[in-house]
Order: C-alpha cells, then structure tokens, then sequence
C-alpha cells in the first residue's frame, strides 16, 4: 500500500503498525500531496492511505486522480477532520474508506483489508449525516467572517473591516465553528479550505484563503 501523511511522527508509526501484519506492506510512503499519484502510478499499490490536509496537492484531489488514473488502486482517507462535509467530499472523490485518526489501530488495518476485498467502509452514522449535510452550510456574511479570520485578521481586525461589534464577531466565529463541525477557528478554515468553501492564495510564500463567490 502507499501511505501520505505529511507528519513524520505519525507516518513512521503508521508504517510499523502495518509492517507488523503478515498480509499487509508499504511499498510507497510520501509526506506531500504531488507525489501521491506519482508514487502510486509507480509501485501499484492495491490501497492508497491519505491525509487531507497535505501541502501542495491535498488528499482528495490527489484521490480523484488516483481514482482516475489508477482505479484497481482503493483510497482510503486517514484523518483528524471526521466531519460530514469532509466524508461527503471523500465519497465524491472516490474514496472507498474513511477512518478518524482518534480510531483505534486494530480498525484501521481492518478497514484496509476490507477495502482491498472490494468493500466500502464508512461509520453509518457519520454517513447518514453527511447526506443530509447542506453543501455550505455557512451564509454569505459568515463566509466573510471566516475568510478574513483566514488571513490572520484578530477579532477587533475583522470587527473593523466588516463594521461588526467585537460581540458580534465572536459570535459569528463561535456559529461557524459548531455549522462545520469544528474544535477552533483554524480548524474551520480548515475544513472550509478542504471543501471548496474557501480558496487557497499565496501571498509572498504564505497560505491564505479567500471565500468561493
């Protein structure tokens, strides 16, 4: 299999938890997203394990390549964002499972050994949620709150160039953040980002976020 994880930490224990099964190897291992389809393409592998939060290439578009390119090649999503919108966005991308990083190991490697047989495996719950999940769940001014939160602006920053009150940025912040499922505002974006909501710039080197209009 190929792993794409762009934490070492959790990459290397990854890999020997599953060295460590006699039917499974990791023939590939990357911790960017442009090398995900390369690698893939190159070794064969018969499942993908990727992230969705990579630099460059994020796992879901690397996915729907894959899915593309290499179909005898099953993704599965390992991530700490286990959210509706995020799985919907798996599913619409190909992906074949999807796991929480908060799983417990032994879950994990059955997943993949299901997913190589064929099968598609996703928490029921989480599943039913992500089909009655709206597809951008924010207004048009909370995006605007959330899009200047993304480039770093502080509360009375965003208060200033939105003519909003202190409260009334809290608020909209604290709103956003229980729509899209999310522990803290940079999660947010984050989950923004990775479902098209928000789109990524750079500004001299820098990953900024401007709302999809």
């Amino acid at each position: 299999m190929l792993l794409a994880e762009d934490m070492h930490l959790i990459r290397k224990a990854l890999i020997t938890l599953l060295d460590c099964e006699d039917d499974l190897e990791v023939v590939a291992e990357t911790d960017t997203g442009e090398d995900i389809v390369r690698l893939a393409c190159l070794r064969r592998p018969d499942v993908a394990i990727l992230d969705i939060g990579m630099p460059g290439t994020d796992g879901l578009t690397a996915a729907a390549e894959l899915h593309r390119r290499l179909p005898s090649c099953q993704t599965i999503v390992l991530t700490g964002l286990g959210t509706p919108v995020a799985l919907r966005k798996a599913l619409d991308a190909g992906v074949r499972g999807f796991v929480v990083k908060d799983a417990q190991p032994g879950h994990l490697v059955d997943c993949i050994r299901r997913v190589a047989a064929g099968e598609r495996v996703i928490d029921p719950e989480l599943a039913v949620a992500a089909l009655d999940a709206d597809a951008n769940p924010l207004t048009s001014r909370e995006l605007a709150v959330l899009e200047t939160a993304a480039v770093g602006a502080t509360v009375d920053e965003i208060a200033e160039r939105l003519c909003l009150s202190r409260g009334t940025v809290r608020n909209y912040l604290s709103r956003i953040i229980g729509k899209v499922g999310a522990r803290s505002r940079v999660e947010a974006i984050q989950i923004a980002a990775e479902c098209g909501w928000l789109w990524p710039t750079r500004d001299v080197g820098i990953v900024r976020y401007r709302a999809r209009r």
